[in-house]
């Protein structure tokens, strides 16, 4: 039986699994990870910044205009679409195999293929909100009112509701991706090497039977799991989704 045949398998016979997710789910649809050779923190930038200390709270509260350059041109990509992974989550979903999806990743690209239950762990580029007065807004309002969104109803600024370093996850959040994945009889981990904290310690919550590791390089969680395999994550959901059905 191949790796493919054998994660259809254990895809049909699930009823609540959780699909777990990193960059590497994006890659894909053309948005490149963060921490590869070619991720978006090993890019060249025209400053002695870290792009870590670009994206924190500080130097978006210090030097927005700066930030939004570097948010618009680097962290959103307009164009992108959903994969043929994302595409095969929302059937399993619509199925009955998938119970949610818990994912690191702020591109909205799980919701645009369809699926209704995902956790964002560090939220979604999609939403934005006034830091003053909470006035919801959506990336286009960030697109469009360049170099500083400011809000329609108060005059403050406009953020992404996105997770920045030095800011903690939201905690309804955390405890939903925890629950879910605690309850999980298959737990799916795709595109993430598990080394950010605190989403990467999740991984630990799981009790159920399979674990199965998608990812090019190794994880720390490679010597617990049922099956690992070393492909793309959309070509592979894709085609153990489509095995489903015959």
């Amino acid at each position: 039986m191949t790796e493919i045949e054998t994660l259809s398998k254990i895809l049909a016979q699930s009823q609540s699994a959780v699909f777990f997710g990193g960059a590497g789910m994006s890659t894909e649809s053309g948005i490149p990870d963060f921490r590869s050779a070619g991720g978006i923190f090993n890019q060249r930038l025209n400053t002695n910044l870290r792009p870590e200390e670009i994206v924190s709270h500080t130097f978006f509260m210090n030097c927005p205009a700066d930030f939004f350059e570097f948010y618009r041109t680097r962290i959103v990509y307009l164009d992108a679409k959903p994969n043929a992974g994302h595409i095969a989550l929302a059937k399993l979903e619509r199925r009955g195999n998938l119970a949610a999806v818990v994912t690191q990743n702020i591109d909205g690209l799980h919701q645009a293929a369809g699926s209704k239950i995902v956790y964002e762990l560090h939220g979604s580029v999609q939403r934005a909100f006034c830091i003053n007065c909470g006035a919801p807004y959506d990336l286009h309002y960030i697109c469009e009112n360049k170099p500083i969104p400011y809000c329609k109803e108060c005059g403050g600024l406009v953020r992404p509701d996105v997770v920045l370093y030095e800011e903690n996850l939201d905690e309804r959040i955390l405890k939903a991706s925890i629950e879910a994945i605690s309850k999980a009889d298959t737990l799916i981990v795709g595109g993430t090497s598990l080394v950010v904290y605190p989403a990467a310690g999740l991984v630990d919550y799981f009790n159920g039977e399979f674990l199965v590791i998608i990812n090019k390089t190794e994880t720390r969680a490679d010597s617990e799991a049922e099956l690992i395999i070393r492909a793309n994550i959309g070509e592979t959901l894709s085609k153990a989704v489509e095995l489903i059905g015959k």
